[in-house]
């Protein structure tokens, strides 16, 4: 008698786990369904072979970025929140002048975009890109 009571209390102490799969398999396929909406923001950037680009242009603003993050504009050194200033003073002779980034291997993409975004802001009509290779 003792082991048909023992029995019977063994089978109310168990858990029916169907409805917490259902819940977590729900779960899983609502979490795959959200992740392929999400689209990450960034900057896409197409560069060009170095033996097609050009950047001695007549008509661009060169503006170079060195593998150690120097910029350089006109032959000269200049700091970052400089560049600016320099692109609108190069625009005021000429408004039509686009502007071309000539990257070399190694520099950071944040003073890259740091110069377009001041080109843009500066009013260039366009910002071409360039590889600079080492030099």
């Amino acid at each position: 008698m003792r082991r048909l009571a023992r029995h019977h209390e063994d089978e109310g102490a168990e858990i029916d786990l169907t409805p917490m799969l259902d819940v977590v398999f729900i779960m899983l396929i609502f979490f795959i369904v959200v992740a392929s909406f999400i689209k990450e923001a960034g900057v896409e950037i197409s560069r060009p072979d170095s033996a097609k680009s050009d950047p001695s242009d007549a008509t661009s603003i060169l503006v170079q970025i060195r593998s150690d993050d120097q910029i350089w504009m006109e032959n000269r050194r200049v700091d970052t929140r400089a560049i600016r200033a320099n692109i609108q003073r190069l625009l005021a002779n000429d408004p039509q002048q686009g502007v071309t980034i000539k990257v070399e291997k190694g520099a950071r993409s944040g003073t890259v975009v740091d110069v377009a975004d001041a080109a843009r802001e500066a009013g260039a009509p366009s910002v071409n890109w360039a590889s600079g290779g080492q030099q």
